[in-house]
């Protein structure tokens, strides 16, 4: 395998106006870039690419952290931020944190020794986390609730779990329970927030006994289901906070005989494709993951390349979808 000495003998040039060609070639003269490329083409020269990275201080990679790399809405985010990547030539790297701070800490550092350029953290920040914005590091936040530090990319939470509640309270449902994650999570405060306010605004009086912590995952929506059918006085409709725990709570219902949407409404929240396929079909909200991604992406872009964006934080536009788990109280 031929080495850049070799390169410098057969071009008759320095090792340093050699690695000067490969990484500013701007900087060499097109007589002597020629006779380097020359050089390359013969010997079939490989340069040591990672090298170069260092040299140039920029490693064409990007780090996307996920809490849980199982999840399908996660999945839809990374596809946006990979085509962005792929037209900036750059590549991703997934760092599965399994929602651990010091894993993403191991990640971080990758940034800081310069094995990666930037970050983005598909996590909502929390007290503690090794991602709050801080110097040296470029990231963004591409799950992101009210008041989040640095760049970010998100829904409106709040909003968007009001309009769900409402829509149930709007059929007549007034006993409404919520499958939440988990209570520290920035996503569950959000949309908790959103659940109450739907409850003022119908002078419905909010009941702490009503809310069953989940973790987003699909077992904790069936063991949720279960605790609900155990109540002396068992709610008509429960709003999940993700689609996952849903479909599962829909599976609990109906295992301990309970009819949905008859008995029981079921709403949850991402539009999973799985939604529409499962039975009933799962009424939700749809975040555009894609689009989280995609514009997370860019907002990084910008970042990297020394751009001050003119807007930090991106709120797009959500949409609730009417499907067939939900339906008037018997």
């Amino acid at each position: 395998m031929a080495t850049i000495r070799d390169v410098s003998r057969e071009s008759g040039l320095s090792t340093g106006t050699i690695s000067k060609a490969l990484s500013t070639p701007e900087k060499v003269s097109p007589k002597n870039l020629a006779r380097v490329e020359a050089a390359i083409k013969k010997l079939n020269y490989k340069p040591n690419m990672l090298s170069q990275k260092f040299r140039k201080k920029t490693s064409n990679t990007i780090v996307v952290l996920v809490p849980d790399i199982a999840n399908l809405f996660f999945a839809k985010v990374i596809s946006g931020i990979e085509t962005v990547a792929q037209k900036e030539g750059f590549s991703v790297l997934l760092g599965d944190t399994k929602d651990s701070i010091e894993r993403e800490k191991e990640f971080v550092s990758m940034v800081e020794t310069k094995l990666a350029d930037g970050i983005i953290n598909l996590r909502p920040y929390k007290a503690g986390d090794a991602l709050l914005p801080k110097e040296g590091i470029i990231s963004v936040n591409a799950s992101s609730c009210e008041n989040t530090p640095g760049a970010t990319v998100r829904i409106d939470n709040v909003q968007a779990s009001q309009k769900v509640v409402e829509y149930l309270i709007s059929l007549g449902h007034k006993r409404i329970g919520v499958i939440s994650g988990l209570a520290d999570n920035p996503h569950t405060v959000d949309r908790l927030k959103g659940y109450k306010k739907a409850l003022s605004n119908f002078d419905i009086e909010y009941d702490a006994d009503l809310i069953v912590e989940g973790d987003f995952n699909y077992w904790s929506g069936l063991s949720a289901a279960e605790t609900f059918t155990r109540m002396a006085e068992i709610p008509t409709a429960v709003f999940c906070m993700n689609d996952q725990m849903a479909i599962a709570a829909m599976k609990g219902f109906t295992d301990k005989g309970l009819k949905v949407p008859d008995d029981m409404s079921v709403t949850g929240f991402d539009d999973m494709n799985v939604s529409r396929y499962c039975t009933p079909t799962l009424t939700t909200v749809a975040q555009p993951a894609e689009k989280i991604g995609e514009k997370s992406a860019e907002l990084l872009f910008e970042l990297l390349s020394g751009i001050k964006p003119k807007v930090t934080e991106h709120i797009l536009p959500y949409e609730f979808v009417i499907r067939e788990s939900t339906s008037a109280p018997k």
